[in-house]
């Protein structure tokens, strides 16, 4: 069965809910949900699961545990989900309303403008201001960034092999202006700014995840509501206005949307590469284009593809930690290669 129709008992309304859909995005959530577990319980010291649910609801008489549960894995937990699921979002209402499978976050070079205007804060303020700033200064970076991409690459359109190129430039002086800021900086900053910079979220506190989580629950909301206007922007400009939609103001809204999640998210982890990328198009694969799905679904594989990546950054060597951008970029390049060889035609 396709679609599941659920029904008042008066029978003045009824809506249908996609089956397939329903299931993988709850069986993702299931996962993501387990996989979250798992990361919050293992690690250098092994926490027994029902130990970690003692620490969460009930609370336990092991001050060590409590302390590594709730001031070390549990922040850091809950900013790699928010983190992974903003990419993850950003990605797929980039790649909607671009109407291009290469767009990204991190290859339109909204996170290099994010993370570029975040350090420069940083080094400027010489850590001095609070870090509630960081979202927004990330954002507004991340939205000049995307303003002068779009400007540059408009000619008679917007072509996306052009957009990508021009992306990726403005991306590289963005990462050059990053580096200017590493070496100008006070000596005392420069070994945080080096760790951000790899895309990580080691060391992030409870401050950091009730400084994302407005940010995080306000554009992740607005993201639902643009379900229907991301479907019509898919099918092309004609039909989107042939339904009555006002293309040029719900494009630049979504492309607002999507850079502020995008954008606030690396302002708290530094540039985390592929994610945006990769979390759509195994949504896509699994449901096929339905928007209404593709939002939780991507945000969910999103989120596992980071808790995943520093996950493993923390275990597979053992004292070491590698961050995760680390292998969120090794797993995401091939991927990238791939993409651009399948559409290679449309370039």
């Amino acid at each position: 069965m396709k679609y599941i129709t659920l029904r008042g008992k008066s029978s003045r309304f009824s809506f249908q809910i996609h089956a397939r859909g329903l299931i993988i995005t709850i069986i993702a959530m299931l996962s993501l949900f387990v996989l979250s577990l798992a990361s919050i319980s293992y690690g250098s010291m092994y926490i027994p699961m029902k130990d970690v649910f003692s620490v969460l609801i009930l609370g336990v008489d092991n001050p060590t545990y409590e302390m590594v549960v709730m001031n070390l894995r549990l922040p850091r937990l809950l900013m790699a989900l928010m983190i992974g699921a903003s990419l993850g979002v950003a990605g797929l209402m980039l790649q909607a309303v671009i109407r291009n499978p290469l767009a990204s976050p991190e290859l339109l070079g909204v996170n290099g403008g994010g993370s570029a205007a975040a350090v420069t804060f940083i080094t400027l303020t010489s850590g001095s201001l609070s870090i509630h700033w960081l979202p927004l200064v990330a954002i507004s970076g991340a939205l000049i960034t995307a303003i002068l991409i779009y400007l540059f690459a408009w000619k008679d359109g917007i072509s996306p092999y052009r957009l990508i190129l021009i992306g990726l430039g403005i991306s590289t002086a963005a990462g050059s202006i990053t580096m200017y800021m590493l070496v100008a900086g006070p000596s005392f900053l420069a070994t945080q700014i080096i760790t951000w910079m790899t895309g990580s979220v080691y060391g992030l506190s409870m401050d950091y995840v009730w400084t994302l989580l407005p940010w995080f629950v306000v554009f992740m909301s607005l993201s639902f509501f643009m379900t229907r206007h991301l479907n019509a922007q898919v099918l092309g400009d004609a039909t989107a206005s042939s339904v009555g939609q006002s293309v040029e103001r719900y494009r630049l809204l979504i492309l607002f949307i999507s850079v502020a999640l995008a954008g606030s998210a690396v302002g708290m982890s530094g540039p985390i590469a592929f994610v945006g990328l990769i979390a759509p198009h195994i949504a896509r694969s699994l449901i096929g284009p339905m928007h209404g799905w593709l939002i939780p679904l991507s945000a969910s594989i999103g989120g596992m593809l980071l808790v995943g990546a520093d996950y493993i950054g923390r275990l597979l060597f053992q004292p070491t930690e590698i961050p995760a951008g680390v292998f969120t970029a090794v797993l995401g390049a091939p991927f990238f290669i791939y993409l651009l060889l399948q559409n290679r035609k449309q370039l």
